[in-house]
C-alpha cells in the first residue's frame, strides 16, 4: 500500500461561533465551512439560498444593453440570425438554449456547429455562407473570442457579430458589435468562472428583461427613518435592477434647510420615486423639511403584497428583521438595502420569464457547466443546484428518453451523474464530427424524432468508447516511451491511428494513468492536425503552455482553452518542428517531486453523529465538482464485520464490499482495488480508521446509503 497522509486543517472557534450565530448552521455544517475557508457572507449565501434573485445581474456586463438592443432590432426587422457554437457539451447546450430562445421570439434563426474536422469557432467559409443566406446577425456561443479575421470579414459583408464566450482572450479582440465574456480583461462582472452555456443563459435573462417596462427605466428607491432627534434619509438610483448611485443624509429638523439638502437635490431629478409605505415616508420627510416640501412618491405596497405574500401587514423595519438577504449585505440589516432586495424579488416574481420560467433553462446550464469543468463556486453553485433539481423532477421532454436510457429518469440526479452518464454521450457526437445530432435531440419537439435522435446519440457514444479502447491499446507503449523521454514530466503522443474525435478523451486517460500533463495529436486530415492537452491541478496551465509555443513559433492556426484542458489546430507539415520544440521545452522544466498522496478530511464523525441523516450534510454541500470537492469523513475504530469480493478478477485490482460496524448501525461499504489489503492492513474483525465519502446507492430499484472508502489505516485506539 502506498504511503498516504490524512490532513485535517485546523478551524477557528470564532469563525464557527459566528457561522452558528449569524446563519444558524448545524455544528457539522459550520465546521466543514470553516475548514474549507468558506466564511465570508458572499460565499456562504450560495450554500444557503435557492432564489434566483441571488444571481448576479447580467447587466453588470458592460455591453449587455448593446446585445439586447441589437437582438430586439433583429426581431423587429425580421432579420435572419445565425448561431455559431462549439462541438463539445458546453457548446451544444449553449447553442440549444440560444436557438430555443430566439425561436420563442419568432426569430428566423439557424445554427452552425463544427462538423467533421472543421476547426472550432467562426470559419471564413461559414461567414461567407451566412452572407449568401441573407444573415445579418451572427451570434457565437462558447466561441468567437479569438476569431478576429472572421469577425472582420463578417463586418465587411454587412453582418453584425455578437460574441458570447468564456475563453481567455488573446492580445487583440475581434471587432464585434458586442462581446460578453466574464474572463475579458476590464470586465466588471464579479464572477469569472461561467461556462459558455451560463453566459448564454445570462444573455437570455437580459433579453427577457429588455422586453419589460423597466428596461432602461431609471428610478429611485427611498426610505426615511427616525434617528436620534433626526431623520435619516436614504435613496438609491436603480437602472435595469442595478444600483447606479446612492445617498444617505441625516437631517436635523430646523437646522438643515431644504435648499442645502443633498438628499432633496438627489430626489429632484424627475425620476419615479418608489417607497413601500408612502404615508410613513411622507411623515418623515415632513418632519425633516416641513410640510411645504412635497415630493411625489409611488407606493409599492399593494403591488408587492400581490406578488410577495411575506410583505403583507409588515413594515420595512419588520421585514428587515426577517430578511434573508440582509444577512449577506455589506451594510448589514440596512432598511434601504432590504427595500432594494424586495424590489428585485418583486420584479422577478411579477415577470415569471425572469424567475420560474427562467429556471427551465438551468437544466442545460447545469449540464454544460459540469461537463466543462467550471468551478462550482459562487453563482455556479446556485445555477447548477437548481438545474439538477429540474433534471430530477421535471426534465424537458426532449431529454426524457435520453435520461431513461442512461438510467436517470425519476432519480435524484447529481453532478457526478452529469459527468459520467449525461455528458459523455452528448460529447461523443462532437468527437465523431456530428454534434448536430445531440443539438437536434435537445431542440426537437417531435417525440418520435427525439426517440430516434436519442438512439443515435447513444450509438455514437458506444462507437466512441470502442475507438478509445482500440487506440488505447495502440498507444500505451508509445506513452510509456514518451513519459521516460521527458523525465517523467509529461506524455506527448502523435499517431496516425488517433482520430480527432478521441484525442481529448485519450489525453484525459493518459493524465490519469501517468499523473502528468498529456499532449495528444491526432491523425492528419487535409493537411491539418488537431491537438488536445489535459493536465491535473498541480502542474502545467495548458492554455499558457500552448500560448508559449505560439509566441515562439506561431505553430497554431487556432488554440484556446482553460487551465486543465486546451486544444489547437495546426498544419501537419509543422508537426516535427512542434514535437522538437515541445521536448526541448520540457527539458527545461524541473522534474516534479514525487508526492505522497494527501487526503483532506472535512470532519471526524463520532459514533453518535454516524447516523443515516448524515446524508443531509453531504447533500447540503452539493453540487460537487471543480472547486467544491465531495465531503470526506473520518471515523475511528470501525469494526470490519464482513468482507466479500465484487468481481472475479484475480490480483490486486479486485474490489471489496465490506460491512462496517460503527455506532448504532452496520454500514455497507465499497473499497475499489483493495483486495491486496486483506490480511495485511485489515481482516475480518479488525478495528480500522476509515476515510470515506457517503453516497446514495441505487440497485434494482432500491436506494441505500453506502460508504465509498478512500483509505484505511489500523485503528489508533
Amino acid at each position: 500500500m502506498n504511503d498516504t497522509v490524512w490532513v485535517k486543517e485546523p478551524v477557528e472557534s470564532e469563525s464557527i461561533k459566528r457561522l452558528l450565530e449569524e446563519y444558524r448552521f448545524t455544528t457539522l455544517q459550520a465546521t466543514v465551512l470553516s475548514r474549507r475557508g468558506i466564511t465570508k457572507a458572499d460565499d456562504v449565501k450560495y450554500f444557503l439560498e435557492q432564489e434566483l434573485s441571488y444571481l448576479h445581474n447580467p447587466f453588470l456586463f458592460d455591453e449587455m444593453e448593446d446585445v439586447a438592443d441589437r437582438i430586439l432590432d433583429a426581431v423587429q426587422e425580421q432579420e435572419k440570425v445565425r448561431i455559431f457554437g462549439d462541438r463539445d457539451v458546453d457548446g451544444i447546450t449553449s447553442t440549444a438554449l440560444l436557438v430555443e430562445e430566439l425561436r420563442r421570439m419568432n426569430v428566423d434563426v439557424s445554427y452552425s456547429l463544427p462538423k467533421g474536422d472543421e476547426p472550432y469557432g467562426l470559419l471564413q467559409g461559414g461567414v461567407e455562407e451566412a452572407a449568401a443566406d441573407g444573415v445579418t446577425l451572427l451570434i457565437t456561443a462558447d466561441c468567437g473570442i479569438s476569431n478576429i479575421e472572421e469577425t472582420t470579414l463578417a463586418n465587411s459583408l454587412g453582418i453584425d457579430v455578437i460574441i458570447l464566450d468564456h475563453h481567455i482572450e488573446g492580445e487583440e479582440l475581434p471587432p464585434a458589435l458586442a462581446i460578453i465574456n466574464p474572463k475579458m480583461s476590464g470586465s466588471e462582472y464579479p464572477f469569472t468562472h461561467l461556462a459558455g452555456v451560463a453566459v448564454v443563459a445570462k444573455t437570455i435573462w437580459a433579453l427577457r428583461f429588455a422586453q419589460t417596462e423597466l428596461y432602461r427605466q431609471e428610478l429611485i428607491l427611498l426610505h426615511a427613518q427616525p434617528g436620534n432627534d433626526t431623520v435619516i434619509i436614504q435613496a438609491m438610483k436603480v437602472n435595469n435592477l442595478l444600483i447606479t448611485e446612492r445617498i444617505i443624509e441625516e437631517v436635523n429638523p430646523g437646522v438643515l434647510t431644504a435648499k442645502r439638502s443633498k438628499a432633496l437635490a438627489f430626489l429632484s431629478c424627475n425620476l419615479p420615486i418608489l417607497v413601500l409605505d408612502a404615508s410613513v415616508e411622507h411623515a418623515q420627510l415632513s418632519k425633516a423639511f416641513g410640510k411645504s416640501v412635497d415630493i411625489h412618491l409611488l407606493d409599492m405596497r399593494k403591488e408587492m403584497e400581490n406578488v410577495l405574500p411575506s410583505v403583507k401587514n409588515r413594515g420595512l423595519f419588520a421585514l428587515t428583521q426577517l430578511s434573508r438577504a440582509a444577512r449577506y449585505a455589506e451594510g448589514g440589516r440596512d432598511e434601504l438595502n432590504v427595500l432594494y432586495s424586495l424590489f428585485v424579488a418583486y420584479v422577478m416574481k411579477k415577470h415569471p420569464a425572469l424567475d420560474k420560467e427562467y429556471e427551465g433553462l438551468l437544466d442545460l446550464v447545469a449540464i454544460g457547466t459540469v461537463a466543462d469543468l467550471m468551478e462550482l463556486k459562487n453563482e455556479n453553485l446556485l445555477m447548477v443546484r437548481r438545474g439538477l433539481h429540474i433534471l430530477s423532477t421535471a426534465p424537458r421532454p426532449s431529454l426524457v428518453p435520453f435520461l431513461a436510457s442512461v438510467g436517470l429518469l425519476n432519480r435524484r440526479i447529481s453532478s457526478t451523474d452529469i459527468s459520467w452518464r449525461i455528458a459523455p454521450p452528448i460529447n461523443s457526437t462532437g468527437r465523431l464530427g456530428i454534434p448536430t445530432v445531440a443539438l437536434e435531440m435537445l431542440l426537437s419537439t417531435d417525440p418520435s424524432e427525439v426517440e430516434r435522435l436519442t438512439a443515435e446519440v447513444l450509438r455514437m457514444n458506444t462507437e466512441r468508447k470502442r475507438l478509445s479502447d482500440e487506440i488505447w491499446s495502440v498507444v500505451q507503449s508509445k506513452a510509456q516511451e514518451s513519459f521516460e523521454q521527458t523525465g517523467s514530466k509529461m506524455v506527448v503522443i502523435q499517431d496516425e491511428q488517433i482520430e480527432r474525435g478521441v484525442a481529448s478523451s485519450l489525453a484525459s486517460r493518459l493524465v490519469k494513468a501517468f499523473n502528468v500533463p498529456a499532449l495528444v495529436l491526432s491523425s492528419s486530415h487535409g493537411g491539418w492536425i488537431k491537438g488536445s492537452m489535459r493536465a491535473n491541478d498541480s502542474t502545467i496551465h495548458t492554455r499558457d503552455f500552448l500560448e508559449y509555443f505560439n509566441q515562439q513559433g506561431s505553430f497554431f492556426l487556432y488554440y484556446g482553452g482553460h487551465a486543465n484542458a486546451s486544444g489547437f489546430t495546426m498544419e501537419s507539415n509543422r508537426l516535427e518542428e512542434l514535437m522538437s520544440a515541445v521536448y526541448a521545452y520540457v527539458d527545461t522544466i524541473d522534474c516534479p517531486e514525487e508526492q505522497v498522496k494527501e487526503y483532506y478530511i472535512d470532519a471526524t464523525i463520532s459514533e453518535e453523529e454516524m447516523r443515516p441523516d448524515l446524508i443531509r450534510l453531504v447533500e447540503f454541500f452539493e453540487p460537487y465538482g471543480e472547486g467544491n470537492r465531495p465531503l470526506v469523513f473520518e471515523i475511528q475504530g470501525a469494526i470490519v464485520e464482513e468482507i466479500s469480493y465484487l468481481n472475479n478478477n484475480q490480483g490486486g485490482d479486485r474490489h471489496l464490499k465490506l460491512t462496517l460496524g460503527y455506532g448504532q448501525y452496520r454500514w455497507p461499504a465499497v473499497y475499489w482495488n483493495a483486495a491486496s489489503l486483506v490480511g495485511k492492513v485489515f481482516d475480518r474483525g479488525s478495528a480500522i480508521d476509515v476515510l470515506f465519502r457517503l453516497a446514495r446507492n441505487y440497485f434494482k430499484g432500491n436506494e441505500t446509503l453506502q460508504l465509498n472508502i478512500m483509505d484505511v489505516k489500523p485503528a489508533k485506539r
